[in-house]
């Protein structure tokens, strides 16, 4: 195993496999026993997110006679709630689907309960805000069909009736006790078992129906739930009409939830339509649009991946695997994306079987791994792996009619049940780890698995935080967002602890390993371009991965629907700067020159030159890359809002005239983006005055203030954007009305994109002191004095977001139409900076948790 760069100890040690996860927004979630551990990786012993797990509330499916409590079906049954249940299974939901544009948290527990929490956004605390309990409404969605049983007429149950149910517990001295929630949790350590069982007064409570054993034993297991997985997001390619004006009705993800009966209920969450910083609106769209019978025992491992068939429907494939005991099955099934954005029908679940994988063994799949790489569309990777400590690999070609599967090997490197499997770098890599503390790193070459070392160096060691290296075992590992880092969950061996000073406080630890190194396959071993030596301790071939790696992981952002979360590449570029800056250096000149299609091989400072002249043809999302790299890594030392009032003297030209062409650019860039959005504000409301209707949702604001920018900055701007200016004020100038302070009503003159001064002093005839008003990033406008969205890269602020078509842009539009997009769903807006392309939030107070995409 490498040498982590850095590690976080946990105060509870994790039990179920897939214990980590890494959300798209650059959180990592740890499931450690009755908590759910949160924390940012660019900060892992700073500030944390938690998630306390508290015993549930019984559902009421009915009672049983005491003589059938021995019954052998109810031998599988848990009557008795663990006092403290831990977590079995969590997941990210993409991002957008939290009320702050955020990602929600799937958390199922050992009492086979499903709930989803957020982030605590606005309300200051550590602790997660519980969204929605799933297993309530699946409970809800059951009682409404009597559990899907008819024999049995006293079993009868109404929707009215369930609502007023409460609990009974049978206590060691048989005498039932009506309890409430805060007596519960007193009593709970005396109870034997709990039943739900009526008084003998009727007058104090509704009768709950008295059922059968096995039916008891049914219901039981239709309501325990063992895994959850949320699906990519489905998008439509035309819009729909709206579902309501709350949600857009062409996007959605799936949350899939596996139980015990071999029951998968898949829950469509639409993504909201707006986004706030300032309330806590907690309600979601949640809603049950299948419930699936997709094996006949335990649902123990789900794993979902997008699937690009060419078709105007976009489709999702679905991996379940189970275990009855002698045959294990995985099977692979296809998920048609417009039924499940439009699907009401819970009996009807729109998928077909694909492929089932079926082998003679005795033990359960623990987890699976799906994924189709980009650069083979048709190719799927599937790893399954088991208790035994074996894996298998296999590959599909899914655009044949007969689906042929292809098994690549069966794998025993572990001695123990497999908690992790991974795959990375598009298909390339595979990571597995095992409860034998052991964690491997494979490679595909040549349709096989080859075992290969992990890096033997890493950019830099940082402090672990004296995290002490005596692990025993591993609970799951996950890849960051840009395949260059993995996290594995890990507990630690309690006898090998200080008992005073470690083991009372540190029970496991997640751990970070560089991956950028990773021997693959590239097209040559050795850089022409570059001169290793250059850089002391790193063989050649080890840099020639690194710089392959690192310009994979950028060119995968160029697709626009992947959130832009670059942490790991922005710190492996700063850890390279450290000791050898022009390695840095030549990693972008390639990027750059990737980007533009200029020559290979030529100066930065004519490289620099050439893309600043070309910026109008690249876009948008390059762009966004573009001005994170350089003020994270090229700019680092710079203050942002020297940058943002361009007040920075870099010195000399000599030795800083390379930063200086570098500040160029990337003033240069965010000039080319404001042209773009203004352009885009002009045109649009353009064609709204000009077809008297208003075209899509999203509006422009700031028009004045866009106008006057173009006017002070005349000799920089295209003359198309002075034309559409030119254009609107013929049309209509009830938009240049001048803007009044927040604080004092004095009015505030556009000076400045980035902060004002209001008039206070000069209309008080020179006494009194005007008021500094940030701007929006956005609109120009001055930010109000309620909350604001906060971009951590460039520490500007947004009161009114930007057009999603903004962040689409592939060159500049000169002939642009707001017709072309007013009706696409791209148009609603998204929390994200008009200049750097990442999600916006809140700006938290330094004590609590926020992330750090960059």
């Amino acid at each position: 195993m490498a040498s982590r760069f850095q590690a976080a100890a946990l105060v509870a040690s994790p039990s179920h496999p897939n214990a980590v996860a890494w959300s798209d927004e650059n959180l990592v979630a740890v499931a450690s026993g009755h908590i759910v551990t949160i924390l940012n990786p660019a900060t892992p012993f700073g500030p944390r997110g938690l998630i306390a797990i508290s015993p549930g509330k019984p559902f009421p499916i009915g009672v049983v006679e005491r003589k059938d409590l021995l019954s052998g079906c109810l031998l599988p049954t848990c009557l008795s709630r663990d006092p403290r249940p831990c977590v079995r299974s969590i997941s990210w939901s993409p991002v957008g689907f939290a009320p702050n544009s955020g990602c929600l948290l799937a958390v199922c527990t050992t009492e086979g309960r499903v709930k989803l929490y957020r982030m605590p956004y606005c309300e200051f605390s550590a602790e997660w805000v519980e969204v929605d309990d799933i297993s309530e409404m699946l409970y809800s969605y059951f009682a409404s069909i009597n559990f899907v049983e008819s024999d049995d007429s006293n079993s009868e149950i109404s929707n009215e009736q369930a609502n007023q149910l409460s609990l009974e517990v049978v206590c060691p001295d048989n005498q039932l006790t009506s309890i409430s929630r805060k007596e519960s949790k007193r009593k709970r350590q005396n109870a034997l078992t709990i039943i739900a069982k009526p008084l003998k007064s009727k007058e104090e409570r509704p009768c709950l129906p008295q059922i059968t054993a096995n039916q008891y034993a049914f219901r039981s297991t239709i309501l325990s739930s063992l895994v959850v997985a949320w699906s990519p997001v489905v998008q439509l390619a035309s819009e729909t009409e709206p579902v309501s004006a709350k949600y857009s009705s062409n996007r959605c993800s799936i949350l899939a939830v596996g139980g015990k009966s071999g029951k998968v209920s898949f829950w469509r969450f639409l993504e909201p339509s707006c986004f706030s910083v300032m309330s806590n609106r907690d309600s979601t769209s949640a809603s049950l649009v299948g419930v699936l019978q997709v094996h006949s025992a335990w649902i123990t491992a789900i794993c979902w991946a997008s699937y690009s068939s060419g078709a105007s429907d976009p489709q999702l494939l679905l991996a379940t695997g189970s275990s009855d005991g002698r045959w294990v099955s995985v099977k692979i099934w296809i998920g048609y994306g417009g039924a499940l954005l439009k699907s009401s029908e819970v009996n009807n679940a729109p998928f077909s079987l694909l492929k089932e994988v079926m082998t003679v063994d005795f033990v359960p799949v623990s987890v699976v791994s799906l994924i189709v790489p980009i650069q083979s569309a048709n190719k799927m990777h599937l790893a399954v792996g088991k208790g035994s400590g074996s894996f298998d690999v296999w590959i599909c070609d899914i655009s044949s009619t007969t689906g042929k599967f292809d098994k690549l090997g069966s794998y025993g490197a572990h001695d123990h049940i497999i908690t992790g499997l991974v795959w990375a770098f598009d298909g390339c890599c595979l990571y597995s780890c095992s409860k034998d503390n052991s964690v491997y790193n494979w490679t595909l070459r040549d349709s096989r698995l080859c075992e290969v070392p992990f890096p033997s160096n890493i950019p830099f060691v940082k402090s672990s935080g004296d995290v002490p290296n005596v692990f025993d075992s591993c609970f799951g590992l996950a890849t960051s967002p840009g395949n260059l880092v993995i996290a594995v969950a890990r507990s630690f061996d309690a006898d090998l602890l200080n008992p005073m000073y470690q083991a009372r406080s540190q029970k496991a630890a997640v751990e970070f390993f560089w991956i950028g190194g990773q021997q693959r396959d590239v097209l040559s071993n050795r850089d022409p371009d570059f001169d290793v030596e250059a850089i002391s301790g790193f063989p050649e071939k080890e840099l020639v991965y690194w710089t392959h790696s690192i310009l994979l992981s950028l060119k995968q952002y160029e697709n626009v629907e992947k959130p832009l979360v670059v942490w790991d590449i922005i710190t492996a570029l700063l850890a390279f700067k450290q000791s050898a800056p022009k390695y840095v250096e030549h990693v972008l000149a390639k990027w750059l020159m990737s980007c533009v299609g200029i020559q290979l091989g030529l100066p930065i400072a004519k490289t620099l030159s050439q893309v600043s002249r070309l910026l109008s043809n690249i876009g948008s999302r390059q762009l966004h890359l573009l001005n994170i790299i350089n003020r994270r890594v090229v700019l680092a030392e710079l203050k942002a809002d020297n940058i943002n009032c361009s007040q920075t003297n870099l010195g000399p030209i000599g030795a800083e005239e390379d930063l200086a062409l570098w500040m160029e650019l990337l003033l240069s860039c965010e000039n080319e983006l404001r042209e773009r959005l203004v352009a885009f504000s002009f045109s649009a409301i353009s064609s709204s005055i000009s077809t008297s209707s208003s075209n899509g949702d999203w509006q422009p604001v700031g028009l004045a203030q866009m106008g006057q920018w173009v006017a002070h900055n005349g000799d920089n701007v295209r003359d198309h954007l002075k034309l559409l200016v030119a254009g609107f004020r013929k049309l209509n100038n009830r938009y240049a009305a001048e803007e009044q302070c927040s604080y004092c009503s004095a009015s505030v003159p556009f000076e400045s994109t980035e902060f004002a001064f209001c008039r206070a002093a000069s209309s008080s005839g020179g006494v009194g002191q005007s008021h500094k008003l940030l701007r929006c990033a956005a609109s120009m406008q001055v930010c109000p004095t309620t909350p604001s969205w906060f971009c951590i890269c460039c520490q500007r602020w947004v009161s009114k977001l930007a057009p999603q078509a903004l962040f689409r842009m592939a060159t500049y539009p000169f002939d642009f139409e707001f017709s072309t997009v007013s009706s696409s769903p791209e148009v609603i807006s998204k929390p994200l900076c008009p200049f750097c392309g990442i999600l916006l939030q809140r700006l938290q107070p330094e004590f609590l948790l926020s992330k750090s995409p960059v």
